[in-house]
């Protein structure tokens, strides 16, 4: 089995309608956050932020199956000592265009820089942004399982009665549980925050990802053989890490060097993720093919 790594330099908004419909079952990216990254892409203002970025979307609304994920790492900044609401008007304009704000994860990066400001505290966490075409979407929650932790040793070890039934709950939200369910259970599902570190074995890039970010979505909403797609591919990792998890991946990029940089490291690994039985020169001639 081939897993097929498609590159492309230049404008995302224009090489997207060369991708089908309903074609991509992940998209996860972080483009270029408002009057930032000047040198590369243009430090877009945070006033013509949603003007700029609504053609995209739209574009990656039309590639998206109807039972794909968006995860959209994006920040807002502080202009004139106020917090600027672009990702939120984003928001809004994108539900109005069809889009379904299913969720909001947190990434607190445990070992980011410190600093010091007059009227606020350093920056520890960014959004990921969840949109989904359709209510209904694939998710394989149990790929991204997390131990139960030592909590459930002494929480679990003395159970009372009302612990032993979905009980009303006491400050009359409607809401009730049943603790003895995960007696026997050695995984529990995730919360919405990642608690990853910030550093990433890509230096070349202002703000490349750390593997553990796209690997997380990548095993939460696709399996193999699945389409993987950055429009803002940067250094490349989620186009990487999809390569090293068997899905076939489109990356994207407008800055030449980084697009010459991901196709470096990605022609190699090309070959690793036949199947033995594939001959060397068959493989060659097909890696050809596969990266643009």
């Amino acid at each position: 089995m081939q897993i097929n790594t498609d590159l492309f330099l230049g404008d995302c908004e224009k090489i997207l309608k060369k991708i089908p419909d309903n074609s991509v079952d992940l998209i996860i990216t972080s483009p270029p956050y408002a009057d930032q990254r000047k040198g590369t892409y243009g430090g877009i203002d945070h006033e013509e932020y949603v003007e700029w970025f609504l053609p995209i979307t739209k574009e990656l609304l039309r590639v998206l199956k109807p039972t794909g994920t968006f995860i959209l790492n994006i920040k807002e900044k502080v202009v004139n000592g106020e917090r600027s609401t672009y990702v939120m008007e984003l928001i809004i304009e994108m539900r109005k265009q069809g889009w379904f704000w299913t969720e909001e994860f947190i990434w607190h990066k445990k070992n980011c820089y410190p600093g010091k400001w007059p009227n606020r505290f350093r920056d520890a966490w960014e959004r990921l942004l969840q949109f989904n075409k359709e209510r209904k979407f694939t998710m394989y929650q149990e790929n991204v399982m997390v131990p139960m932790g030592d909590w459930a040793k002494s929480r679990l070890k003395k159970l009372s009665e009302t612990d032993k039934q979905r009980d009303n709950s006491k400050v009359g939200s409607g809401f009730g549980k049943n603790i003895s369910n995960w007696l026997t259970r050695d995984k529990a599902y995730p919360t919405n925050v990642l608690h990853l570190a910030t550093e990433c074995s890509n230096k070349s890039h202002s703000a490349a990802f750390p593997e553990e970010l796209p690997e997380w979505f990548i095993k939460l909403f696709t399996k193999e053989k699945d389409v993987v797609l950055d429009p803002f591919m940067g250094s490349g990792t989620s186009i990487i890490v999809s390569q090293r998890m068997r899905r076939n991946s489109i990356g994207i990029d407008i800055v030449p060097e980084y697009y010459h940089m991901v196709k470096q490291q990605v022609e190699p690994l090309q070959l690793v993720l036949l199947e033995p039985e594939v001959k060397y020169e068959k493989s060659k001639a097909k890696r050809r093919n596969t990266i643009r």
